[in-house]
């Protein structure tokens, strides 16, 4: 591994193991919607191994998201629950249909979901200043 990548993988590795709990879940957004990008973009090019193994990689983000989720707190976690069953749904139809769209559909409905967290995220670092 050369210098730069070490010092990448160590800053990454710090970021994550010191980050507050909402900037995690903004972390996790943004590795799904970063493979789900890179998926779409292979399937467009033909490279269906590629694509499928992004696709799978963020569908395992949204599964951690999922089994995240505290469902002892009312209706928002069930409806969170809900929709990551729906994009998984979804990406599983992408991928047999190789359609880059639904995959696209998908990143615009995480990218919702991680605009949000990352206000709450905000709020959570602003309250405790």
């Amino acid at each position: 591994m050369n210098p730069y990548a070490s010092a990448h993988a160590a800053y990454t590795e710090s970021s994550v193991l010191t980050a507050p709990p909402e900037k995690l879940v903004v972390m996790l957004y943004d590795g799904a919607i970063r493979f789900l990008n890179v998926g779409a973009a292979s399937m467009r090019n033909g490279d269906q191994a590629h694509a499928r193994d992004r696709i799978r990689r963020a569908e395992a983000i949204i599964d951690q998201l999922n089994y995240s989720l505290d469902m002892s707190h009312g209706d928002i976690p069930q409806q969170l629950r809900s929709i990551y069953l729906f994009c998984k749904g979804y990406l599983i139809r992408a991928s047999v249909q190789r359609d880059p769209q639904a995959i696209d559909a998908v990143v615009a409905l995480l990218s919702e979901l991680r605009d949000a967290w990352d206000s709450v995220s905000r709020r959570a670092l602003t309250s405790a200043a």
